[in-house]
């Protein structure tokens, strides 16, 4: 089990404004992960991975009914939020972009698990380090679905043990501007794949694209938007002009877990297995080799 980073007594906060209130302490240094809690499903490995990875602090946005396990709660602030609610993710990190300029931010949700390159032994700190180096404000993110491979054991299609991903079947189309006549976006890609696309039929269009920006600098007037991109357009783009950047993926059983509760979806699917399935290994090098990430210049 991965240890946490230290042993406190557990900082909670009545809401959002009650945090940025009393919580400012948290801001003052990144990079800082922000992790929505949507339903009791792997909230404490969720918490020890992004621990794991160097962190300086870990918020936590999770409804109140929804219990986390103590020793995990010491490590975190835990910040009592509607996470269902309309909009809830973009209204939250425009709040905390305007509470912290200057500072990296990453944000996922509770079953979802970051791999950058190399992060089995390098630290967020120092993979960030490099890539403002580079002069870059943010990096591009695949979210790369998993999904068990039994799911008459694992009725949720969540298991650590049994999780499988896809090893082939994504994609990429230019990204259109803002008008029908205006040209595509430079350097900006909307990328296609996994159980979204393999059950396209039962995902809205609007949310079958599995890329996301969700490591950034924060900086007056940045705005996030509702499709996971930013207002500034060089932030939504993969790579710089002049090389490749490092990018990073966002292991995720957020979609299984919504194709297997659905009443839409629930009863069609049988298995999530496929021809293209192979295990996942919980390693990064494992996402570098079926070009699901970018080291770019880092090595």
């Amino acid at each position: 089990m991965i240890p946490l980073p230290r042993d406190r007594q557990a900082m909670r906060y009545n809401d959002l404004d009650h945090f940025l209130k009393k919580g400012q302490d948290a801001l003052g240094k990144g990079p800082i992960a922000v992790i929505f809690v949507e339903d009791g499903i792997e909230i404490d490995t969720t918490i020890r991975h992004h621990a794991f990875l160097g962190f300086r602090e870990i918020l936590v946005f999770c409804p109140d009914p929804i219990r986390i396990p103590e020793k995990v709660e010491k490590s975190i602030r835990r910040i009592p939020y509607d996470t269902g609610a309309e909009g809830a993710t973009v209204a939250a990190i425009n709040r905390l972009i305007e509470a912290a300029p200057g500072v990296w931010f990453y944000y996922c949700y509770n079953a979802e698990y970051l791999f950058y390159p190399f992060s089995d032994s390098r630290r967020i700190g120092e993979m960030l380090a490099f890539h403002a180096e580079e002069r870059r404000d943010a990096m591009l993110t695949y979210v790369v679905d998993l999904y068990a491979g039994d799911l008459e054991t694992h009725p949720n299609a969540v298991s650590l043990e049994d999780a499988c991903l896809d090893r082939s079947g994504y994609y990429a189309l230019a990204r259109k501007g803002e008008s029908r006549d205006a040209p595509h976006k430079e350097r900006q890609l909307d990328f296609f794949g996994g159980l979204r696309w393999r059950f396209e039929e039962f995902v809205p269009k609007e949310r079958r694209k599995i890329d996301r920006i969700a490591i950034f600098r924060a900086r007056p007037g940045l705005t996030l938007r509702e499709d996971h991109t930013f207002s500034d357009e060089e932030y939504n783009t993969y790579a710089c002009p002049w090389h490749h950047n490092l990018t990073a993926a966002i292991c995720s059983f957020r979609t299984a877990k919504a194709l297997r509760s659905n009443a839409g979806s629930m009863y069609d699917i049988k298995t999530f297995r496929w021809h293209n399935s192979t295990g996942f290994d919980w390693h990064p090098q494992q996402l570098l080799d079926l070009g699901l990430m970018e080291p770019g210049q880092w090595f």
